[in-house]
């Protein structure tokens, strides 16, 4: 199964342009390391929560925007082996050095994929969503979500892909555990929904929230604390 590194950052906004050059700047490196894919996306549609949100995720300022961004690894191994490399790789001490946001905000993780529908690339918009889940309903979460992806296959999309923590630690300042207010005996989901363009996934979550397959009823999770939102493409490699 596809392994996934999930990343959140806030980013200046001012700085939207020095963010995609930097990121286009690291992708020929990053893929020569082994990562399959590379997709950054700038924040467009991410809501305000009651509880947490993506903002408190990072602590993004007003001045700032949320960025969801991934690399993807056809596994663990491949993963691990291009995080070493990384490391000792001195032309990655430039990359960081002069990297246009705040590091030490920067949340980030490994996870293994449970469900993973639809075709990956080119996609004109993103859903991005991270939330708890409880630690023993792993497989139950993976059930779940190979049922309610199709839904979203069938009004529009062209990819879901849910994933499921086994490397995320915690961070000097902030990370995905506190992103979702993790609790004892839970541990964290990343995902997103690839849609051709806005309009279509706006059509496409009408489509979604009324169809009686999305009641949610058995979604093995704590829905009041996922934090979500829309997000525009800047690199896709």
């Amino acid at each position: 199964m596809t392994y996934v590194e999930g990343f959140l950052l806030a980013v200046p906004t001012a700085r939207k342009d020095a963010y995609r050059d930097h990121a286009a700047a690291a992708a020929p490196m990053l893929k020569e390391f082994g990562v399959v894919r590379m997709v950054e996306t700038w924040g467009d549609d991410v809501p305000r929560g009651e509880r947490n949100d993506l903002w408190g995720a990072v602590q993004a300022g007003e001045e700032e925007t949320v960025v969801f961004s991934w690399f993807e690894y056809p596994d663990r191994r491949a993963r691990d082996a291009a995080g070493e490399r990384m490391m000792n790789d001195p032309r990655m001490e430039s990359i960081i050095a002069n990297a246009p946001f705040d590091a030490t905000r920067m949340v980030w993780g490994g996870f293994e994929s449970v469900s993973d529908v639809g075709r990956p690339g080119g996609a004109g918009y993103v859903d991005g969503v991270v939330l708890p889940l409880r630690a023993d309903a792993r497989a139950a979460y993976g059930v779940f979500c190979e049922r309610v992806g199709p839904v979203f296959l069938e009004h529009g999309a062209v990819r879901v892909m849910d994933a499921v923590a086994n490397d995320v630690q915690d961070g000097a300042v902030t990370d995905f555990n506190r992103a979702v207010l993790r609790e004892e005996g839970e541990v964290v989901a990343f995902g997103w929904v690839e849609w051709p363009d806005k309009a279509a996934r706006d059509v496409g979550w009408e489509k979604v929230m009324a169809d009686p397959r999305m009641s949610g009823e058995d979604a093995p999770f704590d829905g009041k604390r996922m934090i979500f939102g829309g997000f525009v493409p800047l690199i896709d490699t």
